[in-house]
């Protein structure tokens, strides 16, 4: 009796999945962000700081592609998708910690990794996502070294249009937040 009873035990344990495999799925948050793979035509606004008129971009294509739980997004120039990658990014919900993770490597400035996370889940269709701070070479020929922080809002307008707005605070003792950037996504039919 004893010994059916290890038997059981044993058969039971294996049968139940561990934390790290049923974590390590997709779940309802990465499960919704499966649907936003695809192509996507972009616009970029840019506002480089707040009191300028923003500067538009369009003719950007995103690739987005799941890679098990990440979201990655390549960002390109070209409307055939062919063209020079101008940033990577990837988006996960981390099940573990119940925030979502995200890391932007650009190829159009000296800015390398950049990691943000959020704290806690979406909300209302949101994702929000605060970067460490960073520095960028600042405007003209000399490296100025001008200091930001930045938070990032996803926002998914149905299942075709979606949006990215980064916004900065630069290291100047104002504390002066502005809409830096807006990346606008529709997808591709």
């Amino acid at each position: 009796m004893l010994q059916r009873r290890r038997f059981l035990a044993i058969a039971a344990a294996q049968a139940t999945p561990s934390a790290t495999a049923r974590l390590n799925g997709l779940g309802p948050e990465n499960g919704a962000m499966a649907q936003r793979a695809g192509l996507w035509d972009g616009t970029e606004t840019v506002w480089d700081t707040p009191d300028v008129a923003p500067v538009s971009a369009a003719g950007l294509v995103a690739e987005r592609r799941m890679i098990g739980s990440l979201l990655r997004e390549m960002l390109r120039a070209s409307a055939d998708a062919s063209g020079p990658i101008l940033r990577i990014d990837h988006l996960t919900f981390n099940r573990v910690d119940g925030a979502w993770e995200y890391v932007s490597m650009v190829t159009r400035a000296p800015v390398a990794i950049i990691p943000a996370t959020s704290f806690g889940r979406a909300e209302e269709g949101r994702v929000r996502v605060t970067f460490d701070p960073l520095t960028v070479a600042g405007a003209g020929p000399d490296v100025t070294g001008r200091g930001l922080r930045m938070e990032q809002l996803i926002t998914s307008d149905g299942p075709d249009r979606d949006s990215k707005d980064q916004h900065f605070i630069a290291a100047d003792g104002t504390g002066t937040m502005w809409l830096g950037h807006r990346y606008a996504y529709v997808r591709r039919a």
